[in-house]
């Protein structure tokens, strides 16, 4: 008898009718004589919605309560499902993440895995039970409840799957793999059979909208097998191992959700650098793509995230009300596939067209299987189909 992990994402769980699909998916699992672990987000747009009510109570509402408030949209999926399937006459008990063994770090909203206890979930397991476990959240040394940052659930699944040692880990969605681009944009993207997880981590930093970036750090350093399909069909989805082969481009991924910074000051010392990355840091926000051109006067240049522009215009209104600034919505385009490093066609593709649409190049990053170009500018969707019908086989 196999262990499988199947994890079902907001879009999967987000009604009742939805629920059903869901519950006669793991039904079929279960009927094939498979130990079944279930885990699952909360329903739709609830996380969603939650955070924005908070937010009406307060502008920065406290971290610890936030992640009381937002584990229950979990809960409340993960307890429907298991009366759902009590209901259809299949033995189902749901577990909130303390319940099932899951401790974590002391950082609240962005919380890490430390370790799980897999007693309770084994128990249930060997007494025939379907577990359905609540994603996306632990307990930490203080007794608390900790969310593990939006996608987190992804990291809950691989992470009860290495931990039990399933057989498999599969994440369902309402896309049926991983593709060549986004589907939603570009028409003829194509379904990309099997990623090496090197491969799938790079598309996540990148902004594909697919798996959580610490469940794939997560299955590479244990080596879980993950299959991401679609909850409402059977197609054959994507598989992401261990396996590397030498390839050319396999997916391409434009991130909008950027924005590129220049700050002046009209005096210059180290002091001045440094205070100004500390106090961006101790706001959360991240720097990247940092260009000192600073000499007598003070001039860098940074990317943040477009999600942390709010908080940066604060600074800028009180701690940096001093410094002159402007921002740019940017855009990211990354190309994604072994062979990449080595194949100086690739690059000299890819520059073409963008040189072809006159596109101002920001920053280019070149690794072993990504080629990263960062834009002056917001580019169109226009760029996406020329680079996917040019580079991808």
């Amino acid at each position: 008898m196999e262990t499988v992990v199947l994890k079902f994402g907001g879009s999967s769980t987000a009604d009742n009718i939805k629920l059903n699909i869901v519950a006669n998916k793991i039904i079929d699992f279960y009927n094939n004589k498979n130990k079944v672990v279930v885990v699952v987000s909360a329903q739709g747009k609830t996380t969603d919605n939650l955070i924005k009510e908070a937010k009406e109570l307060s502008y920065e509402p406290d971290k610890r309560e936030m992640d009381a408030l937002l584990s229950t949209g979990e809960q409340i999926s993960s307890s429907k499902l298991a009366i759902l399937l009590n209901r259809l006459g299949y033995k189902a008990i749901s577990l909130t993440g303390w319940q099932a063994g899951i401790y974590t770090s002391n950082t609240n909203e962005e919380a890490k895995i430390e370790y799980i206890n897999t007693e309770r979930v084994k128990k249930e397991l060997d007494a025939g039970k379907i577990v359905v476990i609540a994603g996306f959240q632990g307990i930490n040394d203080n007794k608390d409840i900790a969310t593990l940052g939006r996608g987190g659930s992804d990291t809950t699944a691989v992470a009860i799957a290495s931990a039990i040692k399933a057989n498999h880990c599969y994440i369902f969605s309402d896309v049926d793999g991983v593709y060549s681009t986004d589907p939603n944009k570009i028409p003829d993207a194509k379904k990309i059979p099997e990623l090496s997880y090197t491969e799938m981590l790079d598309l996540s930093n990148e902004g594909a909208k697919v798996l959580h970036n610490r469940c794939v750090e997560i299955a590479e350093k244990y080596d879980v097998l993950i299959e991401t399909g679609s909850t409402f069909n059977n197609n054959i989805g994507t598989k992401i191992n261990n396996k590397i082969e030498e390839s050319s481009i396999k997916s391409i991924v434009k991130n909008d959700n950027l924005f590129l910074v220049n700050l002046k000051y009209d005096n210059y010392n180290q002091d001045i650098f440094n205070d100004v990355y500390f106090l961006l840091l101790k706001q959360d926000i991240i720097p990247s793509n940092i260009i000192n051109n600073s000499h007598n006067s003070f001039n860098i240049t940074f990317t943040i995230k477009a999600l942390d522009l709010s908080k940066f215009q604060k600074l800028l209104e009180n701690k940096l009300s001093q410094y002159s600034s402007s921002f740019t919505n940017i855009s990211r385009v990354s190309l994604v596939g072994y062979g990449i490093l080595n194949n100086k066609d690739i690059m000299k593709k890819a520059i073409k067209i963008f040189e072809m649409n006159s596109i101002d190049i920001f920053n280019i990053q070149l690794e072993e299987c990504k080629l990263a170009i960062m834009t002056k500018e917001k580019v169109n969707n226009k760029l996406l189909e020329q680079l996917h019908h040019e580079l991808i086989q």
